[in-house]
């Protein structure tokens, strides 16, 4: 690396670092007057202004060096406020009892630990473009072939910052969780419906309809592998035909229904002779 490309890389990196942290500052101090930054809407402007924003920013500025320098600032301006908030809890309520960070630091290793969690931070592109397909490829399914709506907010939220005692690393890393957790679930109930519509049909015999029946319910109700096209049509025509919406099998509107054709429950085991 040339000496003014290293120059140009800390530049970026200085340059996000300070407008992360005035980003961090500003949304706290928001979000003490109102709780639409910690749901859906407004939760989704912070992700953004927190995340892709700068991303983008920096791209266009200066190219890849500049996206690397936007992270390296970025996570460096969290590890700041992690260490500011750790020190201002202190200052305020004396040295912490207890510690997510420390024990699982003590579990495994501090070095181990710390890699661990930054290698999930590749993963945050991929739920930013999950999230951006719940917003956008969804609602049009919504209207074309009257799947589900749902209130996004209550999915997409953050709350743990309301836990006692969740101070720096802590926080952030569970109000992570929690971010994606609730884009994780919420995705989930969309592929539901999606699997149930679109292709009611069984996997192959194998570990896979065990494994995924936690997530798709309506498997055990799927047309066996051996069926036929004739089974599925049948099948779509039981579950779907003059409904206002198009809802997997279990959602909770349809729990006030007769389930005709569900598979009969196990017998209750036999009695010791």
């Amino acid at each position: 690396m040339s000496p003014s490309a290293a120059m140009g890389l800390i530049a970026s990196a200085f340059a996000f670092f300070i407008l992360e942290l005035g980003l961090i500052a500003g949304i706290i101090a928001l979000s003490r007057r109102t709780d639409r930054l910690i749901v859906a809407p407004g939760l989704d402007l912070v992700m953004s202004v927190l995340t892709w924003i700068p991303w983008v920013l920096a791209l266009a500025g200066d190219g890849l060096l500049g996206l690397i320098g936007c992270i390296v600032g970025q996570i460096g301006a969290m590890e700041a406020f992690c260490f500011w908030h750790e020190k201002q809890y202190e200052k305020l309520h004396g040295p912490r009892d207890a510690s997510i960070l420390k024990t699982l630091n003590g579990l495994t290793s501090p070095a181990a630990n710390y890699i661990a969690l930054l290698a999930t931070l590749p993963a945050l592109p991929a739920f930013l473009l999950i999230r951006f397909s719940e917003l956008t490829t969804y609602p049009i399914l919504v209207k074309l072939v009257r799947l589900p709506p749902y209130d996004n907010s209550e999915w997409v939220s953050v709350s743990r910052q309301k836990f006692d005692g969740l101070v720096g690393h802590d926080l952030v890393w569970c109000l992570y969780c929690d971010w994606m957790t609730g884009i994780y679930a919420l995705g989930g109930e969309m592929l539901r419906n999606l699997e149930s519509f679109w292709c009611p049909i069984r996997f192959y015999p194998g570990k896979k309809c065990e494994n995924c029946k936690l997530d798709f319910p309506d498997i055990p109700n799927w047309v066996r592998p051996d069926g036929s096209v004739a089974e599925v049509e049948a099948k779509l025509k039981e579950k779907y035909e003059g409904r206002k919406w198009n809802s997997w099998w279990q959602h909770p509107e349809r729990k006030t229904e007769s389930c005709s054709s569900c598979e009969p429950p196990m017998p209750p085991p036999a009695a010791p002779q």
